[in-house]
């Protein structure tokens, strides 16, 4: 499997009132073609710090240090303008909250649109039927009229089919999805799963998969890397980590899941016991 993304001691400061402070530390993993990495940890972790350190989205001040290379070419000290034809065109994000990251004032279509002309170029019609292919690609029904519908018109699971169809337009080498499922119901988070999945088979790219859900990284990364506070704790393959996990935070993560096996008391505790003191000993109907 040739490496697609090779992050190397990535160090990321960001200025604080109290001084500068280190939210990434020293963190290397690599990502294949074809293959789906998973950042874990829980909110706070530096996880997705990594990846806007990836994408060249950090926040004003802050400081990077180490090596990101992506299909060979290092990405740590292009400009934001370099940096703009990256983003998109070879490496692409989904976010976690597709509502808040479409633009409520254009059709889902227009946006579609404006990710592939700002790369490709092209004429509207041309760049239309490219944004209609998009959303019938990822499971958008009567995507040729529904390409003029508002975001607030779609449900939130075709939202974020829209996000992914938006970050698969110019057939990016990497994807990186954020949390993408967090706000979604079990089922609709499975058929995303499904979807993102059939996809990059289709598209041969790699994937970073960030998320807090343990189950969800078992069913769909093929390494796993664990973190916390901005460290680098565990990282291998997802076998082994789940099998025999090295670092104690790990045990931890893994023994919150909830397991059908668990067993819960005979008579649960009632939140608001009832007050019986003064009630009387039958109440006649």
């Amino acid at each position: 499997m040739s490496e697609l993304l090779v992050v190397e001691d990535l160090t990321v400061t960001l200025p604080t009132t109290r001084g500068p402070v280190d939210v990434v530390k020293d963190v290397s993993f690599t990502v294949g073609r074809d293959e789906t990495v998973g950042i874990v940890g829980e909110s706070g972790s530096g996880k997705s710090m990594t990846s806007l350190a990836v994408m060249g989205l950090l926040p004003p001040g802050a400081l990077t240090r180490g090596s990101i290379r992506l299909d060979g070419e290092e990405l740590l000290g292009r400009t934001d303008r370099e940096m703009r034809r990256v983003r998109g065109e070879q490496v692409s994000m989904v976010f976690q909250d597709p509502l808040s990251s479409l633009n409520p004032y254009y059709t889902v279509g227009l946006q579609i649109e404006e990710m592939y002309r700002a790369h490709r170029g092209g004429k509207r019609k041309a760049t239309r039927a490219v944004a209609v292919e998009a959303l019938d690609q990822v499971g958008i029904p009567e995507p040729e009229r529904r390409a003029g519908y508002y975001p607030h018109q779609f449900s939130g699971g075709q939202r974020q089919r829209v996000m992914i169809a938006m970050a698969l337009v110019c057939s990016p080498a990497l994807v990186i999805a954020d949390e993408p499922t967090t706000a979604l119901d079990v089922t609709v988070q499975a058929q995303i799963l499904r979807l993102l999945a059939d996809l990059q088979r289709q598209t041969h790219t790699g994937m970073v998969f960030i998320t807090h859900d343990l189950a969800v990284i078992s069913s769909i990364a093929t390494r796993v890397l664990v973190m916390r506070e901005g460290e680098q704790l565990e990282y291998d393959t997802t076998e082994r980590v789940f099998s025999a996990p090295q670092h104690a935070y790990t045990h931890q993560l893994l023994d919150s899941i909830p397991r059908i096996t668990d067993e819960l008391p005979a008579e649960p505790p009632s939140a608001f016991p009832a007050d019986t003191s003064d009630a009387p000993d039958e109440v006649v109907l």
